[in-house]
């Protein structure tokens, strides 16, 4: 005996979603989107602390891809997910290798796939070392601002480290109303910089520029000290050079020995996510057993539950976290789109109806 059933329903083209569409964003579109609006991205990754700080985010911990016959190299991933106006979720995927430099190619490299919030397909790949360095630049232009509330504005400024995300600080803190009166630079590389100082004399800078040979010079001559080095372990350790309390920017997260953390107040952007792989907060904890020398967050700064004080160095420790990534990501998908220059790939997405 046979046996028939009614065909199974199919969705009608009325109801049937959209096609959905995968786009390549090139590293030049990123720049041109971003180029020029530091106090707009500034402003948006403020924006984007505040959600984390609600809870309107997922940030899980970083990956970190290791190589035992490559130690000095990884390769990190970020997932996230925000809420708010962005509504997106997504994945930084970024490589560290030191090397590059002497070959002539840039340290860092990185994508950032963008996926949509409603149905988890991927929509967008964009060269991602450009947004990265533009949210790590925004973030510590943003903590200048509100950690130097309640002192003297600083006037000096040194630069540990001038590569390029040393130049995106300066951009930014630039772009965003910072003005100095010295600019000091120090780096173990004389090439980089030599580098960093014609990037100052193009970018029409009026301070005065020296030159450091060594770190202690540089730190006791700056009232703002930017970290942004590749050191994997803490290298500069005294912390009688801080004792004229400057406001530390520690970008590269393991610059500093946990001496020198203990005898400051120490803001980060994320508590769990900066206490951990061997960054110098999580050095002073495994030092100290405790998370006392942590004042808090910068969202808390922001908050008004805590405000910095002027009577000891100020160091803000950011990890850098994943919603930074998605949320000018998304700022520049929207702006790429909005002139018509999205380049679409025709048919990346394939199996789309369920039974063929």
């Amino acid at each position: 005996m046979t046996t028939t059933s009614s065909p199974t329903p199919q969705p009608s083209s009325a109801h049937r979603a959209p096609v959905p569409t995968f786009a390549v964003i090139s590293g030049a579109q990123v720049q041109h989107a971003l180029q020029g609006r530091e106090k707009q991205i500034v402003e948006l990754v403020e924006a984007t602390y505040r959600l984390h700080g609600s809870g309107d985010s997922v940030n899980p911990p970083s990956f970190f891809l290791r190589f035992p016959d490559r130690p000095a190299d990884r390769i990190i991933a970020l997932p996230a997910s925000i809420g708010g106006p962005v509504q997106v979720d997504g994945l930084k995927w970024i490589s560290s290798f030191p090397a590059n430099v002497g070959a002539g190619l840039p340290r860092a490299s990185a994508v950032l796939i963008l996926n949509d919030h409603d149905t988890g397909y991927p929509f967008a790949c964009l060269e991602s070392s450009i947004v990265s360095a533009t949210r790590t630049a925004a973030s510590a232009a943003l903590a200048a601002e509100w950690l130097s509330r309640g002192r003297t504005r600083p006037t000096r400024v040194g630069f540990f480290g001038t590569g390029l995300i040393a130049r995106y600080i300066h951009t930014f803190l630039a772009g965003t109303g910072w003005t100095f009166d010295r600019i000091g630079v120090h780096d173990v590389s004389a090439d980089s910089a030599a580098g960093f100082c014609s990037y100052l004399e193009q970018s029409g800078s009026t301070g005065r520029v020296t030159v450091y040979d060594g770190p202690e010079a540089l730190i006791r001559s700056s009232d703002l000290v930017v970290f942004a080095t590749v050191a994997g372990k803490p290298h500069v350790t005294d912390p009688d050079w801080f004792t004229h309390n400057p406001l530390v920017l520690h970008v590269s997260l393991r610059d500093l020995s946990p001496q020198i953390l203990l005898r400051s107040a120490n803001f980060v952007d994320d508590v769990e996510h900066c206490l951990k792989a061997d960054t110098s907060p999580h050095l002073a904890e495994q030092l100290t057993g405790n998370r006392d020398f942590l004042n808090g967050t910068l969202d808390d700064v922001m908050s008004g539950r805590v405000s910095p004080p002027a009577d000891r160095p100020v160091v803000f420790s950011p990890f850098g976290l994943g919603v930074l990534d998605l949320a000018v990501g998304k700022f520049v998908y929207d702006e790429v789109a909005l002139a018509g220059h999205l380049h679409l790939i025709d048919h990346f997405f394939h199996e789309l109806r369920r039974y063929g």
